[in-house]
This record gives C-alpha cells, sequence and structure tokens, in this order.
C-alpha cells in the first residue's frame, strides 16, 4: 500500500468527548522520604496539556484539520487553563461549565522520564450538564463533515446513542473510541476503535488473530457497526470490515518511550484522513504510522504533518533515489520545511560519461537538492530518431540514482520538462551546454516566482551522440 498525505487542511471535523488536564511536575529523585519509603521528588518543572478528548482535537490541530470540541469544564483555574491552551492552538471550544464540579485533571510526577505517580481530580458530571452537549453538538454538526465520539467514561456522553443518531441522519460518519464495559451504547457507529483489552473485557479472551477475528466481526455484526479497528499495542491494528477480508498492520514504533494519548493520535489521524475522503484501509495506515511517532515521546503528545510526512518518506524509501512524481512532490514539501535550496535538471542521459557526472557535481554544488528528470524512451525516439535510446528508461534512471550527487530521479514523457517544472517549482534550474540563460526551456518560468537560472560546460566537452557515432563506426 502506498501511504499519502491527505489535504488535512480541507478537513472539517467534530470532537464530543470527556475533556481533562494533563498536568505534569518533572524533577530529580536522590533520596527517600524519611516519612514513609517513597521517592522525594524536587520538582523543576511543569507541563499542563490537554488531555481526553481535548487531545484528540490537539492532534487534528497539528495536522492542520479545521477543528471543534464540544465537552464539560469546571469554572476552575484547570478549565481556565485548558481552555488557553486550546485556543493557543486555535481550536473551536463549545464547553459546559459545571460550576459544581471540578475540571477533570490527572497530575504525574516524573523523574529522570519514569512516571512514579498520577493523581487523578474527578467528579462524574451531572446528568444537566452532559444533557446540554447534545444541543451544542447538534448545532455543531452542520459546519463539519464527521464526528468524532471520544469517551474516557467520566460523563460526558451519556446519550451516545442520540449523538450517533444525530449524526446518521446528518448523512455525517461517527468514529468512537470506546471506554467500560458496554459496547452498546455504540451502536451504529461508523467506526469502533477499542483496544485489545477493551475488546476483551466485552467479547473475552482473544488469545490469537483467528479468536480475534471471529469475536470481532460477531461484535461488529451484533452492533450493526460500520467497521472496527482493534489497537494491540506491539502487536499493530487489525481492521474489520463487512464484506472484506480483516487488515492486519504491524506496529510502527521503533521504540516505545509513553503509550499515554496513542489513543487518541489514532482516531485522530483516522478521522482527519477520513474527513477529507482517504478510504479506511490508506487512513488506518496512516494512523498505525502516527502511533509509532508519538508512542516515541513522552506524556500526552501529538504528531505534526511534517512528522508524518517524513515518516511516510520514510517508510517508502524515497528520501532519495528513483521516485514517481507524487512521491517526489511530498519530498520536496519535506525538504523545503527544512529550507533546503531545490536544483533540478534535466536530459536523456542515454550513455553516462565523464561529462555526465562532472557536470551533475557541479550541479549539486548550486544547492542543497538535486533533482535530475530523465526523458522517457519515446521522448527519447521523437527527440533522436530510431536507434535511440541506447539504454532503456528504468536502466538510466538506475545509474542516475546510484550518484552520490543526485538525490531524486524522475521521469517525464514529453519533449520539453515545462510541466513537470511547473509542478515541482524547483529554486535553481541548471542546464549543461553552450546555451545562454534566456535560452534554457523553463528559464523564464522559474524567474517568475524568484528562482534563479544557471549554465554549467559539461566536462570533457565530449557527449552521449558521439560516443554513439564512434561506436558504430567501429
Amino acid at each position: 500500500m502506498q501511504l499519502i498525505l491527505p489535504a488535512f487542511e480541507q478537513a472539517k471535523v467534530l470532537v464530543v468527548g470527556d475533556v481533562m488536564l494533563d498536568r505534569y511536575w518533572h524533577g530529580v529523585s536522590s533520596r527517600i522520604s524519611p516519612e514513609a519509603p517513597v521517592p522525594v521528588v524536587n520538582v523543576t518543572q511543569k507541563d499542563d496539556r490537554p488531555g481526553g478528548a481535548a487531545n484528540v482535537a490537539l492532534n487534528m490541530a497539528a495536522l492542520g484539520v479545521d477543528v471543534s470540541l464540544v465537552g464539560v469544564i469546571g469554572s476552575d483555574d484547570a478549565g481556565k487553563i485548558l481552555q488557553q491552551r486550546l485556543d493557543a492552538a486555535e481550536i473551536c471550544t463549545f464547553f459546559q461549565i459545571a460550576d459544581e464540579h471540578p475540571t477533570i485533571t490527572k497530575l504525574r510526577v516524573t523523574s529522570r522520564h519514569q512516571q512514579l505517580l498520577r493523581m487523578d481530580f474527578e467528579e462524574k458530571f451531572r446528568a444537566q450538564d452532559a444533557n446540554q452537549i447534545f444541543n451544542k453538538t447538534r448545532l455543531q454538526l452542520t459546519q463539519v463533515n464527521l464526528l468524532v465520539l471520544s469517551d474516557y467514561a467520566k460523563g460526558t456522553l451519556q446519550d451516545c446513542q442520540g449523538l450517533i443518531a444525530l449524526a446518521k441522519s446528518a448523512g455525517i460518519q461517527v468514529l468512537v473510541d470506546p471506554k467500560g464495559k458496554e459496547f452498546e451504547l455504540y451502536r451504529g457507529a461508523s467506526l469502533l476503535t477499542p483496544n485489545l483489552a477493551e475488546l476483551e473485557v466485552v467479547v473475552g479472551p482473544c488469545p490469537d488473530e483467528q479468536t480475534l477475528v471471529a469475536k470481532g466481526k460477531s461484535l461488529m455484526m451484533r452492533l450493526n457497526l460500520g467497521a472496527l479497528l482493534v489497537t494491540r499495542g506491539e502487536n499493530g491494528m487489525t481492521l474489520l470490515r463487512p464484506g472484506h477480508p480483516e487488515m492486519h498492520l504491524p506496529a510502527r514504533a521503533r521504540e516505545v518511550f509513553d503509550v499515554t494519548g496513542a489513543g487518541d493520535t489514532v482516531i485522530a489521524t483516522l478521522a482527519a484522513s477520513l474527513s477529507t475522503g482517504l478510504d479506511l484501509p490508506h487512513a488506518v495506515a496512516l494512523a498505525n504510522l502516527a502511533a509509532g511517532i508519538v508512542v516515541g515521546k513522552q506524556g500526552t503528545a501529538t504528531v505534526s504533518c511534517p512528522e508524518l510526512r517524513r515518516a511516510i518518506i520514510a517508510e517508502q524509501g524515497v528520501e532519495r533515489g528513483v521516485v514517481t512524481e507524487d512521491q517526489l512532490i511530498m519530498a520536496l514539501e519535506d525538504a523545503r520545511m527544512s529550507g533546503e535550496t531545490i536544483v533540478f535538471t534535466n536530459g536523456c542521459f542515454d550513455i553516462i560519461h565523464a561529462g555526465h557526472v562532472g557536470y551533475l557535481d557541479d550541479a549539486r554544488k548550486q544547492g542543497d537538492r538535486l533533482i535530475v528528470a530523465v526523458n522517457s524512451d519515446a521522448s527519447i525516439k521523437r527527440l533522436k530518431g530510431e536507434g535511440r535510446p541506447i539504454n532503456t528508461l528504468d536502466r538510466r534512471m538506475a545509474v542516475l540514482a546510484g550518484l552520490g550527487a543526485v538525490d531524486w530521479v524522475v521521469s517525464f514523457d514529453e519533449d520539453t520538462p515545462e510541466r513537470i517544472l511547473r509542478r515541482l517549482k524547483p529554486d535553481v534550474l541548471v542546464k549543461g551546454g553552450d546555451y545562454r540563460e534566456d535560452q534554457v526551456v523553463g528559464g523564464d518560468l522559474i524567474k517568475s516566482y524568484g528562482g534563479s537560472v544557471k549554465v554549467l560546460s559539461f566536462f570533457d566537452n565530449c557527449s552521449t551522440t558521439s560516443i554513439v557515432n564512434r561506436i558504430r563506426q567501429k
């Protein structure tokens, strides 16, 4: 499966659920308390982060999604801090203020990246506060194309069935991250995303994939679910859909540092991807990749669009070498985010000789990354006549990709590179030979957006055509 990065800025998602404030107190612990056999932590750093459904929304905002959030908070300092953090992320919030209850807060004390203690401050919200969630959701559904229910069993989602029915009547997909033993609450959801432990509480032990698939499909049919995604920690994910074979994805994490909030990242990436129109298998693959990134971070964390793009590039092995135009576009976005200058040159490169090697070395020195665009076989035949090319496109591209000066090799089928130049928009256009700058094809285009054109000399004053002619004369 070839992964792509969707246009997340086109997504419009509403998140409804249990919002909370995750607090982290960090410090050094070098002694045991004389009062009890517990470590003494000298707190030197405090960090407040949105948690629960707020972290789901924050993950989407980090991807560039237009996301709104409905939930319940208290009229307290924790609620104000949570609101400030979400405002800073440009997340539209529609909170019900529960004057008689505190904002749900989780305090974690850590030392040397090890969590020593967690304290929870929470009271279940009143029914009248939770009832306002339905009305706030109804008002916001007209502005979005996907609904996420993030249930942490704290009392916000006391009417899941009403919310699911409301969304379905509006033709909006509903993704649910469940909690507890009563999955009947989520009947009719478009997608349910329990972890394996949560699923086993409901359907019983799943010691192997065969049992997991059988029990998962039974649950899916019983609850009339559109799909079921089971997250399985180090064993990856399993996607079940009616009428489709199961899909197992391996875990992507190279090193697990902290699993806090990983489920939030999964459903956030899923929702963001599906909201752009991406199909479910590709959305799940992206969510799996995002989860592998976030568990390598400490505490409640998010995955940014550049991070996900770099992970896709690494996954597809397109950091350099032979690429498609679409792969190259994505790689260029990452390079530009890093402030790198993109150099472009093109040609037939039928027989690679010393002149080419020296020229490409010089071209690479004009910036940070070098793209070599290669004429297709049909294009060369039109330009050079019968008998050319000597080497087929795949062979020519493979040789070029093996040169240290070349970052990416891409092909084009037209007689000139103007179309691909318009799409790639390099910073520097390089051409070899006895041209003037005003004679270089595409030069005017490059200069129109502030790029530059440079003409370099071929080394050794040799050409492929002369080499071919000498060989044919012998």
